[in-house]
């Protein structure tokens, strides 16, 4: 069962992986502007949010079976509609219908993932289920630019439709039919998610997670363009991508991941997103790509330490009975910052090193508030002792 919400994870996340290196060149060659551009890519995660929510929601109320189910059918289908794509705006409306169901499935697979872990031990279940976020940022953006490259972008779309339908399938026999066991009753009115959001501890993965995606916008909008400035194919968008992806699950399969349980979750949040940031100020300054790729290993870094870090602090001010929302909300803040990211540059309509340079003040930025935070939160509970 385990491994099955590995390989859920994994094709959940291959789905958006295999989008960046082509969606900024493939919008560009319908005829988008900046500005349309950076809609189109930001509209997936835009109606990912809704998504992402709405499944929070009903996991909760239903488990998270039928909600995976709906998310890979509807998914599969809506994949098939970029085959009939001809202008942006068409493009905009099928990345929005295919954002906010996607957004149904990564939220229910890490509840099962959560809810199944040790107590105590969250960091390290959050970093080995982040090995296959890892191999899907190794295999997504390799395999989107070398098919696209070879076979034209329509094949990429067809291809993880066919995987998303097959997945269905295998999914109605393997995942059991039980529901999460809920201890007490919820309440389906928007206050639940506000009280959520109310939490310190939450708010702050939800900060940690929208820095996180904020830095990953800009990263699918402006790494293909650099590349492509440079002159260099676009095969390689992919496999900058994937160098990252490489650098993380290294990390987060070796005896590393212990860094995760034996740190406080929100040291090690604040060390991925510095260290984020700096890849991004090099990126910025990158002009060949020996360059690009010492970047991106350090990017890996950074997404190694920041995302089971976000992920586990969740699951530790969580119980079963909201842990679907929280988990929803999570995600919808990853989707949060894909919009913001992606939009801001693409309406600014700035170059690939000054977007580079936007992302990374607002994860230093973000960092800066939570040492604050903490620091403040240390001092009173030392003067209380």
């Amino acid at each position: 069962m385990k491994q099955f919400i590995f390989i859920i994870v994994l094709i959940s996340f291959i789905d958006m992986f295999a989008q960046l290196p082509i969606l900024s060149p493939f919008a560009k060659e319908l005829g988008a502007t900046p500005a349309l551009i950076g809609i189109a890519v930001g509209m997936y995660s835009f109606s990912n949010m809704f998504g992402n929510i709405l499944a929070g929601y009903w996991i909760d109320k239903h488990g998270p079976k039928k909600v995976l189910l709906a998310g890979f059918f509807l998914t599969g289908l809506f994949l098939l509609l970029y085959i009939f794509v001809t202008t942006p705006w068409q493009l905009i409306a099928v990345r929005f219908l295919h954002g906010l169901f996607s957004g149904f499935l990564v939220p229910a697979a890490f509840t099962v993932v959560a809810n199944s872990g040790k107590e105590g031990k969250q960091g390290k279940s959050m970093a080995v289920t982040g090995v296959a976020v890892g191999i899907s940022a190794i295999i997504g953006p390799a395999f989107g630019g070398i098919i696209a490259s070879k076979y034209g972008v329509n094949w990429v779309f067809l291809i993880i439709a066919i995987v998303m339908l097959v997945i269905f399938i295998l999914s109605a026999f393997v995942i059991p039919n039980k529901t999460a066991q809920i201890t007490r009753k919820i309440d389906p009115s928007v206050t639940t998610l506000v009280a959520l959001l109310k939490s310190p501890m939450l708010l702050t993965s939800y900060s940690g997670a929208f820095s996180l995606m904020f830095a990953q916008g800009v990263l699918a909008y402006m790494l293909p363009l650099q590349v492509e400035s440079l002159q260099f194919g676009t095969q390689y968008s992919g496999i900058l991508l994937s160098t990252f992806g490489i650098t993380a699950i290294l990390i987060f399969a070796l005896p590393t991941n212990r860094l995760f349980d034996r740190y406080q979750y929100h040291n090690t949040m604040m060390a991925g997103m510095s260290i984020i940031g700096i890849a991004l100020i090099f990126l910025s300054l990158s002009t060949s790509l020996s360059l690009l790729f010492i970047s991106m290993v350090v990017y890996g870094t950074g997404f190694a330490f920041l995302f089971p870090s976000i992920s586990a602090m969740l699951v530790k001010h969580t119980d079963h009975g909201t842990r679907g929302k929280a988990f929803g909300l999570f995600y919808a803040f990853f989707s949060l910052g894909v919009v913001v990211g992606s939009s801001i540059t693409g309406v600014l309509a700035v170059s690939f090193a000054t977007g580079f340079v936007i992302a990374a003040c607002i994860l230093f930025a973000n960092t800066v508030w939570m040492l604050l935070y903490f620091r403040s939160k240390a001092q009173v509970t030392e003067r209380m002792e």
